[in-house]
């Protein structure tokens, strides 16, 4: 989080308890605070001074709180602006945050609503100048068959792909369901010797065990029942391109031992027939599986993982290349914008914080499907939180449990305790990313660590 020290704001608010009040208050928080009481004043300070955010009430004298949002949004757009009024209205919200607010707040409200408001503002800014010098390198990242990425964990698998694009060593790519394998096949076959031969895609867990041969190797007329003329099958279809086995750990045992001998011998030998054919293929492997385990399941035949398992390609989960995720939300957003005619839609900032802070369990996939979702379900060009599905509201509470014999508080404490530990687990115990998860400060953290007696 950042440093409140030195963060500048002006304070826009005719009632003067509560001017004098916030002042105050964000003053001993660290803030550099300056207070007006009516819009025309508050300009002028605008016109002669650089504040990182602006607090201004809706209804004020002179100008009123939607004039001051734009004359901020046109000298300087990258301060931010918080909108707070006592007349709570949905329209107006909308309008705000469409006029580039960061967000909008109803009296009465406490000192720690505020706080937290102003916490996640200055989240959200580090999270757009991130953004910003990302914006570049998407355009790059598309050449890679629409792969986007800039982690450092990703650019490793960009660097293993040139690497091994151009040869015909046989490549396993591994990662969790979602994360992009398929398009790293592609990538590694566009960019082969092979790219102006066909790709041949093969999903292993969908072929049906007694198909899966002729899938393979072909037939020839009257090898089965149904077989009414010769077919030739994935690996002479391909000649001289590449074959890419999805979930490669699905497949059956028994046909395991002939892929084997194709892979040593580079011949086929049709179902039905006796004569061995030779094929050109280059092979690509996908699995989500651990095939080690596999092997000591008897479900994957060891020397066969040891003639595919030459040059390992391993994807990262969403999850732990977070650095990745505004550069795709950014991406599917003007993706699926276009696509469903909305181009000029925006993800409200509460929205944007919770798709950036989500651990995405199907990753890539589940990211690219929300987004979808959200811009179909957007109203007015603006994407809120309530576009996003239920799992993305709020912090994940699993195994809490309500005592009927513990007062309110001590439930709410308990409660409190159990999504401070979710968040610490999921962030292997790194507090600082923890503090993140919740949208609170360390220095909060710390103090509720030392409460509950967490470690």
């Amino acid at each position: 989080m950042e440093k409140l020290r030195g963060c500048k704001i002006l304070i826009i608010e005719d009632e003067p308890t509560m001017r004098l009040g916030m002042r105050h208050f964000l003053s001993s928080s660290g803030f550099t605070v300056k207070p007006c009481e009516d819009g025309a004043e508050g300009i002028s300070a605008i016109e002669k001074g650089k504040f990182d955010l602006v607090i201004t009430d809706l209804k004020l004298p002179k100008y009123d709180g939607l004039t001051i949002l734009k004359h901020v949004k046109a000298t300087t757009p990258e301060t931010g602006v918080i909108i707070i009024t006592a007349y709570a209205d949905v329209k107006t919200a909308v309008q705000a945050i469409k006029d580039g607010a960061f967000d909008y707040i109803a009296k009465p409200f406490s000192n720690e609503e505020l706080l937290i408001t102003i916490e996640r503002f200055l989240k959200f800014r580090n999270l757009e100048a991130e953004l910003s010098s990302l914006k570049e390198s998407i355009s790059e990242r598309v050449s890679f068959e629409g792969f986007i990425g800039v982690s450092p964990s990703i650019k490793d698998v960009f660097d293993r792909i040139l690497s091994i694009a151009k040869t015909d060593v046989p490549v396993i790519i591994q990662g969790e369901s979602g994360t992009g394998k398929e398009l790293v096949a592609n990538a590694i076959h566009s960019l082969s010797l092979r790219k102006d031969k066909p790709c041949i895609k093969i999903n292993c867990a969908a072929i049906p065990e007694n198909l899966f041969e002729s899938e393979l190797f072909g037939h020839e007329k009257g090898a089965f029942t149904g077989a009414t003329e010769m077919r030739k099958g994935k690996f002479e279809i391909t000649d001289g391109g590449s074959i890419f086995f999805d979930e490669i750990g699905d497949m059956p045992l028994g046909l395991q031992a002939k892929l084997l001998r194709v892979l040593e011998d580079h011949t086929v030998i049709r179902l039905g027939g006796n004569t061995p054919i030779k094929v050109d293929a280059r092979c690509i492997y996908a699995t989500s599986k651990n095939l080690k385990d596999c092997i000591t399941t008897g479900k994957f035949r060891e020397d066969l993982f040891y003639r595919i398992n030459v040059i390992p390609v391993v994807i990262p989960p969403l999850r732990e290349r977070r650095e990745d995720m505004p550069c795709l939300i950014e991406h599917f957003l003007k993706y699926f914008g276009e696509k469903h005619s909305k181009p000029e839609l925006k993800a409200a900032p509460s929205a944007y914080e919770a798709l950036v802070s989500y651990n995405y369990p199907g990753n890539v996939r589940e990211m690219k499907h929300t987004i979808e979702r959200a811009v179909l379900l957007s109203k007015n060009g603006l994407i809120d939180l309530k576009n996003l599905p239920d799992e993305f509201l709020a912090p994940k509470t699993e195994n809490i449990l309500l005592a009927n014999n513990l007062s309110l508080h001590e439930n709410i404490m308990s409660i409190e305790k159990q999504v401070i530990y979710n968040a610490l687990k999921e962030s292997g115990g790194k507090k600082i990313e923890a503090s993140k998860k919740l949208g609170i400060s360390r220095k909060v953290l710390w103090k509720k660590l030392k409460e509950y007696k967490l470690k």
